[in-house]
């Protein structure tokens, strides 16, 4: 059941809801692993983020 109407980068940031519970988590714990994944949470959402950006589309001018 896909919905056309929204698009993978909405998606995605959404996904980013996944922070509450990692923040969570990591105000939970005395550890710094809690803040680790927080992290990990982030540096995740901005790869998917870039990934399912528009590609731009540069063509060749040159003739070759």
């Amino acid at each position: 059941m896909a919905d056309e109407g929204i698009s993978p980068r909405l998606v995605v940031a959404i996904g980013l809801l996944a922070i509450v519970p990692a923040i969570v988590y990591a105000v939970g714990r005395p550890s710094l692993s809690g803040y680790v994944s927080a992290v990990n949470v982030v540096i995740i959402f901005a790869a998917l983020y870039t990934a399912f950006g528009p590609l731009s589309d540069h063509t060749d001018t040159t003739g070759a």
